[in-house]
């Protein structure tokens, strides 16, 4: 295999053309910066980051979700999600009580101020997301959605 030609540092060059399979990770990356940058709490106007906002905004949709089920849904790992539930829990914007149900699990739920703030979405990360994708076609987004969905898929099959 032949060694590709060093690229120039130049603010006005074209990029070097990457692939399919890295373009679309450099994409990825820059849009996982961008998560990470707006996850400053000064960031959010509604003072919590985003992967905490995240979690807010579904426990909001689906109260007395357990944190497994939340889990699954946010394809995050259980550890995780434990130190952003805590810190939720311990700033008031989230309970853990015993399901009813079953007495080994927990229900999420949200207290009134976190009730207050996930009713806050002027200038959250999630209302850019979904500005942006106001300007695409609903094809384009499903499109998106069906693209992400599969990545995802892959690399959670080689763990």
């Amino acid at each position: 295999m032949k060694r590709p030609a060093a690229v120039r540092p130049s603010g006005a060059a074209p990029l070097p053309p990457l692939g399919p399979g890295l373009e679309f990770m450099r994409q990825v990356w820059a849009v996982d910066r961008g998560f990470e940058t707006a996850s400053g709490k000064a960031a959010m106007p509604v003072g919590v980051t985003v992967p905490e906002h995240l979690v807010m905004r579904v426990v909001g949709r689906f109260p007395g979700i357990s944190a497994g089920q939340l889990a699954r849904i946010l394809h995050a790992r259980p550890s995780t999600l434990t130190f952003v539930l805590g810190r939720l829990e311990r700033r008031g914007l989230l309970t853990r009580r015993t399901d009813p149900r079953d007495s080994r699990r927990a229900a999420l739920g949200l207290t009134e101020q976190g009730w207050q703030v996930d009713g806050k979405a002027g200038g959250t990360v999630e209302e850019r997301v979904r500005r942006a994708l106001s300007h695409l076609g609903k094809a384009d987004v499903r499109a998106a959605a069906r693209v992400l969905s599969a990545v995802a898929a892959a690399l959670d099959s080689h763990q």
